[in-house]
């Protein structure tokens, strides 16, 4: 069995939001980090709470086989991808679905200034970057520049927006069937 960390952006991920129906879905496997600076993030809260939903997972799983894996959205892919260059845990798939580009125009610098000097480094584990074709935060050429740094496969789902509740995903069928793809054993 699997336990999932769910990562979502600034402000969490609303109850029509991809991440929130798979976190439904999945019940007691799924632990949503809990920062408490959801509306101006700051690096060190995020990671922190990324740790802690990741304890909070592994021992949920019985601690037997420590079989989490990350699930992040938008900011939640810089906070997932430092907590794995940070705590290098043994083989934690991470599901990073449209990252924005820290670089970018879009980029909610005001609001998360310490995310922004970050980059793309090689992860310690597998990954995949699942991206729009019309991301406002990162466009095609940005995002698979980061899936690159990640060392991670780069995936398009086409033109959907940001991936978030305003692209009408509704329960992402093709998201789950890319996720399945990263950790079925």
């Amino acid at each position: 069995m699997v336990a999932y960390v769910i990562i979502p952006g600034i402000d969490g991920s609303d109850e029509g939001h991809w991440q929130s129906r798979w976190e439904q879905a999945w019940g007691d496997a799924a632990v949503r980090i809990a920062p408490a600076s959801w509306n101006r993030p700051e690096l060190r809260d995020w990671v922190a709470a990324v740790q802690a939903a990741y304890d909070v997972a592994v021992a949920r799983d019985g601690g037997v086989d420590g079989r989490v894996a990350l699930v992040a959205h938008s900011l939640g892919c810089w906070a997932a991808a430092e907590w794995l260059a940070r705590a290098r845990p043994r083989a934690v798939p991470a599901f990073l679905a449209a990252p924005p580009d820290p670089r970018g125009p879009a980029f909610p610098g005001a609001a998360a200034p310490t995310f922004l000097e970050l980059s793309a480094r090689p992860l310690p584990g597998p990954a995949l970057v699942v991206a729009s074709e019309n991301d406002p935060y990162a466009d095609a050429r940005a995002s698979a520049a980061l899936a690159s740094g990640w060392r991670a496969p780069w995936r398009s789902v086409g033109a959907h927006g940001h991936l978030n509740s305003a692209s009408g995903l509704g329960d992402w069928p093709v998201g789950r069937e890319l996720l399945h793809t990263l950790v079925a054993p």
